[in-house]
């Protein structure tokens, strides 16, 4: 399922962008602050577009490939997982290939997903969960009405923080 915005299109992930996520989850900027063994081949790439298609097919998360209209290829990635056993909460999580970083790109792509996830999806929280040190990922959610968890903790990531956004009435 595609969501579309000005710029952009948010569209399924498939075996066609294997390159694309292997030179996106491969990004040594891009996981500065993720902790994961990066892909190394396209068959590491191939490995986790299949396991996201299989999450996607047992309704587990919905992840996007992000990329401009006009282009093929994928400059980042989008998603909701982590659902809530009665799917009233979701986590968002996203990466951005570091050329396209301060364009207003994730902001928009975020936007987009936003409303999906509360006004399709009839969400009532979403979660944000990012790394004390990553300050362009705290000024995305600050931005968009995310608001700090004081206290709450991401279990096994103590540099990480946790950002809420209630559904308003979007």
């Amino acid at each position: 399922m595609k969501l579309e915005t000005d710029r952009l299109i948010l569209k399924p992930i498939d075996e066609s962008h294997i390159e694309d996520i292997l030179k996106i989850r491969s990004n040594e900027v891009v996981n500065q602050f993720v902790k994961r063994i990066p892909p190394k081949t396209n068959y590491d790439a191939l490995d986790f577009i299949l396991t996201i298609k299989k999450r996607n097919q047992n309704n587990e998360s919905l992840n996007w490939g992000i990329s401009y209209k006009n282009q093929q290829n994928l400059i980042g990635t989008i998603c909701l997982w982590k659902f809530s056993d009665d799917r009233t909460e979701a986590e968002v999580g996203y990466e951005l290939l570091p050329e396209y970083h301060r364009k207003g790109i994730m902001s928009e792509a975020l936007t987009a997903v936003l409303n999906y996830g509360f006004i399709e999806l009839n969400l009532q929280d979403i979660l944000a969960f990012t790394n004390k040190f990553n300050e362009n990922s705290k000024a995305l959610l600050l931005k968009h009405d995310f608001v700090l968890q004081e206290g709450k903790i991401d279990e096994g990531f103590p540099e990480s923080l946790v950002f809420s956004k209630k559904y308003n009435g979007i």
